[in-house]
């Protein structure tokens, strides 16, 4: 009975091979490396296992070269005339493609838009070290998008004011740069885009530290000074009571 169902369910003229799937056709460029018998080539140039110039062989002749050395014959330049081919463990060679574009990747630099926001009541210290931070960015090439950012009653305060609260943060940031959009209203705030000087010097402190650094300085030289001036006085006292 089962037999009998299948031949009224399915036409005899019906071609069984429809019900395969179909192979599909890749339109795209080709870019596996072919190796050995996988070469079309006829004709190849080859070069040996220790870069030696073997010529340019027949397919058949570089195969047996290949054969004497135990190794693989890889083609490794498609589509020059006649194509290149090396004599090399296809492991190894893979391997050395491999890490070579990976460190060609890695030197790659890609640009981005960093983005550093300040507030009006941001205090010296961070916005010092989010100034470091935009000129890190700024060093290796990056975009900085520098932001003001208002909330409350600080967004009806004067423009000008706060113009220049950003102004004072964009002073303090120790590199060289250029503004490559001006200071503008944001629906946050005000915002200004900045971007390194090509063949700008590396970071300089900013006026801000140096001002602290002159500070600190001048405070230990009064005390030194203050020190100075009180071993003096214990010595004349002493010089007085005729202990010396």
């Amino acid at each position: 009975m089962a037999n009998t169902f299948l031949v009224h369910a399915i036409p005899l003229s019906y071609n069984l091979h429809n019900l395969r799937t179909p192979q599909q056709q890749f339109s795209g460029k080709d870019t596996r490396t072919r190796i050995n018998h996988a070469i079309r080539a006829a004709e190849l140039r080859v070069i040996g296992p220790e870069g030696e110039n073997l010529g340019t062989l027949t397919l058949a002749n570089a195969l047996k070269e290949a054969e004497k050395f135990k190794l693989d014959l890889i083609e490794i330049s498609p589509n020059a005339k006649p194509p290149v081919a090396k004599i090399a463990d296809f492991g190894q060679h893979r391997y050395e493609t491999k890490r070579k574009a990976s460190k060609a990747k890695a030197k790659a630099h890609v640009t981005e838009t960093k983005s550093v926001q300040v507030k009006i009541g941001t205090g010296d210290h961070d916005q010092q070290l989010k100034a470091r931070r935009a000129a890190e960015w700024l060093e290796e090439g990056h975009r900085v998008k520098v932001d003001l950012f208002l909330w409350g009653r600080y967004k009806y305060m004067d423009e000008k004011f706060l113009k220049e609260r950003l102004d004072r943060f964009l002073k303090i940031i120790p590199a060289e740069y250029k503004v490559a959009d001006p200071v503008k209203r944001s629906p946050k705030g005000f915002t200004t885009t900045l971007e390194r000087v090509p063949g700008g010097s590396k970071t300089q402190k900013p006026k801000v530290i140096e001002e602290t650094k002159k500070t600190t300085e001048k405070k230990k030289t009064e005390a030194e000074s203050s020190e100075v001036k009180s071993k003096k006085k214990s010595l004349d006292d002493l010089l007085e009571s005729g202990m010396i």
